[in-house]
């Protein structure tokens, strides 16, 4: 699990555009922290200290500890809205967690031993279908990310949910099928080779004796 984040924070006072346009001008976000049953609390953070966290790669898997107030919170960040000019954050949801509370989490996925597979090394692909796992998790035990072993793999050969051993605390959020994540395919050369193998050859490379003479019907025709 990626190490807790902590954020300080202050609450906010006034709402609406004109408030958060004020509070953007002096460095500061707009957040809101909801759930676990209680009322949304309107906060803002510095700019500075969010950029960095969003920095760390793991901003939307960890757990963020949000001090304000007096007190600690414990957070996972739900939504970042970025501006679509200058990509600044300009809006944040925090999703309180209560204790022993499961959220619904993206992450990532990282393949190892890719040298111990029969098929990348004879030049096949790893074709990753999802590069994040939609996952379940105990709020205190979100993965970072998940490792899957690709040994033995030759081309061919798929990599489903039901092969992956995800970590305790956490199941999948797809329970209705066993999705496909990668797949060892054929690099492009052998794949055009074998497209051209199942295509039917030109007129020009059929022999002769088996080319249609209906040509020379609709000549002799028009005469």
């Amino acid at each position: 699990m990626s190490d807790a984040l902590t954020l300080p924070a202050e609450t906010r006072d006034r709402a609406g555009k004109g408030a958060s346009r004020a509070l953007r001008r002096e460095g500061r976000v707009p957040a809101v922290i909801y759930g676990g049953k209680e009322a949304p609390t309107p906060i803002h953070v510095e700019e500075r200290l969010l950029v960095k966290q969003l920095g760390t790669g793991h901003f939307m898997n960890s757990i963020v500890e949000i001090e304000f107030g007096g007190k600690t919170l414990r957070t996972l960040p739900k939504d970042v809205a970025l501006h679509p000019v200058t990509d600044r954050p300009i809006h944040v949801d925090f999703l309180r967690l209560a204790k022993g509370a499961k959220v619904d989490v993206a992450v990532p996925v990282l393949f190892v031993n890719e040298e111990a597979s029969p098929g990348l090394k004879k030049g096949g692909v790893l074709n990753v279908v999802r590069h994040e796992l939609e996952l379940v998790c105990e709020a205190d035990k979100i993965p970072s990310e998940i490792e899957i072993d690709v040994t033995g793999l030759e081309v061919g050969d798929s990599i489903h949910i039901s092969h992956v051993n995800l970590p305790a605390g956490s199941e999948s959020a797809i329970t209705d099928r066993d999705f496909t994540i990668a797949t060892v395919v054929a690099p492009s050369a052998l794949k055009r080779a074998e497209a051209a193998e199942g295509e039917e050859p030109a007129a020009d490379e059929v022999p002769a004796s088996e080319q249609s003479d209906e040509g020379e019907e609709e000549e002799s025709g028009e005469e």
